[in-house]
């Protein structure tokens, strides 16, 4: 908790910020051709700034510069310890700032300040860091080619990389992308989400301040038909790493098969299950976990635990205890300390959120500006709510009467990014953590693995690659085979 500052050092800090106005593109920032957006606190809904968007005309501009720089090779042919002491320094840049880009965060997305400072913030240093350091410590191979030819295969990077990024985690989720396609030496262009530009822009000015070479790192605030769907038919883009809705990510999919059939990875939705099972140990653990799965960053996150299906012979005591443990999650002002929950991203997503708030919750189940209370409903499992993804802090119960009927439950979703399994029997946990159809399968604990780990899903929840551990690097990379002839030229027919 030394990390924290006051509530008022906070609103000083955020009463000082010189916030990004512009795209960042070429080592510097510019004046998009699009027109000017508001940025809104929607704790507030004040507008904090206005920010000059980007064109379809500052995309081709933007990828030139990128295609441009990829080919001068200081960046893409750089040793890749001299990619690592960059990424480093970068590293460093964004510790001595750490206050500025939490306060930034809370301000443009309305995240709980306390989770950016303690979260967001140092997840993304060590983001960036992990992947600096796995540059010179990646092995390429050699397959077993006899003795008269070596065979290499070796990863090279793919070229201009564009980044399209969700509002849920800014920072982070940059770091998920640029950390690894940065080290593999390509080019990325950042489309940020058009609610969350703030920290986006900051980002690429340090990472330039760092030595990233100019148009290594752009930055493009705008809407998707104006930046995102000309990032996703460009010829000249290779690739399309994705984070965001089902939905928008299938349109990335689309826009390959029409331009240059591009490299396209997609991190989407989830409506992801807790099981909790008839042995599951210690009740009082099982329910703090459940409660930061379902309500943690006010249930904006693709992995929350949104659905709890509870064996009916610990039903009763386990939601006792979840109701209590809600207590502690105070809603309210995103820059006070003491505040666990947040302002959802903005007043139509608030408003897709309270349409789920029908008829009798546990908790909760009211809404104030775009503050929306963390709110438990016990559902049958064909409920809307037990189906869709709401994206906000709310919790579906379903009760169950034996492991295969939840097993079948969790299952029982086109998604598949991300499940729990609470149970005594390591045989059980085993046997479930196998035939749930997820990404990721915790057992007695809520979570998503960390940076050694990857992270994407099944099914609806992810296509082409996973975030995170070494995998990341692989998708960001081409793989090619060099074939090179050993046999004596003597030994062959001779000629003429």
């Amino acid at each position: 908790m030394s990390d924290l500052l006051t509530h008022d050092e906070y609103k000083a800090i955020a009463a000082d910020l010189d916030l990004p106005k512009t795209p960042f593109v070429d080592g510097k920032f510019r004046k998009g051709a699009g027109p000017m957006m508001e940025t809104v606190n929607p704790a507030t809904g004040k507008v904090i700034t206005k920010i000059s968007t980007a064109a379809a005309a500052d995309v081709d501009f933007a990828v030139q510069k990128a295609r441009e720089a990829f080919d001068r090779g200081e960046w893409s042919r750089a040793h890749p310890s001299e990619r690592k002491d960059v990424l480093i320094r970068l590293c460093k840049l964004i510790t001595r700032r750490k206050h500025e880009f939490a306060v930034m965060e809370s301000l443009d997305s309305g995240k709980p300040v306390r989770d950016c400072q303690l979260i967001d913030i140092p997840e993304t240093i060590h983001t960036i860091k992990w992947h600096a350091e796995l540059i010179d410590k990646i092995y390429d191979q050699t397959a077993p080619a006899g003795d008269d030819a070596l065979s290499m295969i070796v990863r090279e990077p793919l070229g201009v990389v564009a980044a399209v990024l969700p509002w849920n985690f800014p920072l982070l989720m940059m770091a998920w992308k640029i950390g690894p396609a940065l080290a593999a030496g390509n080019s990325v262009i950042v489309k940020p989400a058009e609610q969350t530009s703030l920290t986006a822009l900051r980002l690429a000015e340090v990472a330039h301040m760092a030595g990233v070479p100019r148009g290594v790192l752009q930055v493009l605030p705008g809407d998707g038909p104006s930046v995102g769907e000309p990032l996703g038919l460009h010829m000249g883009v290779d690739m399309v790493s994705f984070t965001g809705s089902t939905e928008t990510g299938k349109r990335f999919l689309r826009y390959a098969a029409d331009s240059n059939m591009k490299e396209v990875t997609l991190e989407c939705g989830g409506k992801n299950p807790a099981v909790v099972l008839e042995d599951a140990e210690n009740l009082d653990h099982v329910a703090e976990h459940v409660v930061n799965a379902a309500f943690w960053n006010m249930g904006e996150n693709c992995s929350a635990s949104s659905r709890l299906i509870v064996h009916k012979a610990v039903k009763a005591p386990l939601m006792e205890r979840v109701l209590a443990r809600l207590r502690d999650w105070k809603t309210g002002d995103p820059l006070d300390p003491a505040n666990h929950l947040g302002a959802l991203v903005d007043a139509d997503h608030c408003k897709k959120v309270t349409g789920y708030l029908k008829g009798k919750a546990l908790a909760g189940g009211k809404a104030k500006g775009n503050f929306v209370e963390p709110t438990v409903y016990e559902v049958k499992a064909s409920d809307k709510r037990a189906r869709e993804e709401i994206f906000g802090p709310v919790l579906s119960v379903i009760e169950v009467a034996s492991t295969e009927e939840a097993i079948q439950l969790a299952n029982d979703t086109s998604y598949g990014l991300a499940a729990a399994v609470f149970t005594a029997n390591v045989r059980t946990a085993i046997r479930a953590a196998r035939e749930i159809k997820a990404g990721t399968v915790t057992v007695n604990c809520y979570g998503e693995g960390d940076i050694s780990t990857p992270f994407g899903g099944y099914k609806q929840s992810g296509f082409g690659g996973r975030d995170n551990s070494i995998h990341a690097h692989d998708q960001f990379t081409q793989l090619k085979t060099i074939w090179i002839d050993l046999s004596d030229p003597k030994d062959g027919d001779d000629v003429g």
